[in-house]
């Protein structure tokens, strides 16, 4: 049995965007990483190389992968493919990108659906606006979007409209943080791990979502202040088995603590610089 409606059940099936595919070369690179607010230029030799692992670990755990094809007009960001699209048992749902550089994404998205013959349940439109990376499945009927910059309330309102009544849309209001020009998502501050389990950093996170939680038994890694900014994001392919991101110890040991088993992969060209970690660069499909 499988379902759409997990970010913690083991990963079947993901979608990928490879660097060699979404960066093209250190020239497409250099003319666009500081248009698109990447902290830092990306050499692309290396974040080819890094991807090769990251890519690797996916293979390991035994997800059946597939690979958004190569196009001349998608900018770097499509390295990041969660943005563009929704999980739901009903169908995918694509998405309409808060960031316009971005905008042409959910299409290409909606191409490799058809391909895989899978369904589209609907997709966002005209002044509305939602990314992926706003939305996380709390359990299997709940479903928590946050409202921010990327992700506004017309686009909040489709997705609803859109969800069978068995699904409980909870809004998580965003703080304005370093403005709209920053990527600041909700899977910024929460990545559930388990059912009962989620990395946060408590910090940024609304109260009466904190409260959410706990009532739900919820218990929560607290990413320390020194690490929050990547050491949030972090992908469970399996419950309390978990991609991260190298470097960032003190949340390793609190998620090894908890009853986590962590794999990291070298991202300090293809996540840090865009500040997209492993959530971003993953679309997982379905799930045991």
């Amino acid at each position: 049995m499988t379902t759409f409606q997990s970010d913690v059940r083991p990963i079947r099936r993901l979608v990928l965007k490879h660097a060699r595919d979404a960066f093209l070369s250190q020239a497409r690179v250099d003319a666009q990483w500081q248009e698109l607010n990447y902290l830092d230029r990306p050499d692309f030799i290396q974040s080819v190389a890094d991807y090769d692992k990251f890519a690797g670990l996916m293979e390991a755990c035994g997800i059946e992968i597939h690979y958004l094809a190569q196009d001349n007009t998608l900018t770097m960001d499509s390295l990041y493919p969660r943005d563009a699209a929704i999980a739901t048992d009903r169908g995918m749902i694509l998405c309409n990108m808060g960031k316009p550089a971005r905008r042409d994404e959910p299409t290409a998205k909606g191409r490799l659906f058809e391909k895989l013959d899978i369904s589209v349940l609907g997709r966002i439109q005209g002044e509305g606006y939602i990314e992926g990376g706003d939305v996380a499945w709390v359990d299997e009927h709940t479903l928590a979007v946050g409202r921010g910059y990327r992700t506004n309330d017309e686009g909040i309102r489709q997705l609803r409209a859109l969800l069978d009544d068995s699904v409980d849309l909870v809004t998580v209001p965003l703080p304005h943080y370093k403005g709209p020009a920053d990527v600041f998502h909700l899977m910024s501050f929460f990545s559930p791990i388990d059912t009962d389990l989620a990395v946060v950093y408590s910090a940024l996170m609304p109260v009466p979502f904190r409260e959410l939680l706990l009532a739900r038994g919820y218990q929560l890694v607290e990413v320390p202040d020194e690490e929050w900014e990547m050491a949030c994001n972090v992908l469970a392919v399996a419950p309390r088995k978990v991609v991260a991101l190298e470097g960032f110890p003190i949340t390793r040991k609190l998620m090894e603590e908890a009853g986590a088993e962590v794999l990291t992969y070298p991202g300090a060209e293809i996540s840090q610089k865009g500040c997209g970690g492993p959530t971003c660069m993953t679309r997982p499909l379905d799930r045991e």
